[in-house]
């Protein structure tokens, strides 16, 4: 007998703990990118704000902006 993911329910217990593990993963991946994502937007920010450091500022502040899209969708 199986049920309907067609997994054999023998191996269904590892089955669950697998899929828990990679909700859990995912959701951790997406906080922490969304964490690195908002710290590289302020660094970004703070490097444009310096004139010197515009020219690297504008793309960490890019990667981060994006990154954090990434991580909220």
């Amino acid at each position: 007998m199986s049920n309907t993911t067609g997994v054999p329910l023998l191996l269904w217990p590892f089955y669950a703990i697998w899929r828990l593990l990679t909700l859990i993963l995912g959701l951790v991946g997406r906080l922490f990118a969304g964490v690195l994502g908002f710290a590289l937007m302020v660094a970004g920010i703070a490097l444009t704000v310096t004139v010197v450091g515009a020219p690297l500022g504008i793309p960490v502040a890019i990667f981060g902006f994006l990154l954090l899209v990434r991580a909220l969708f």
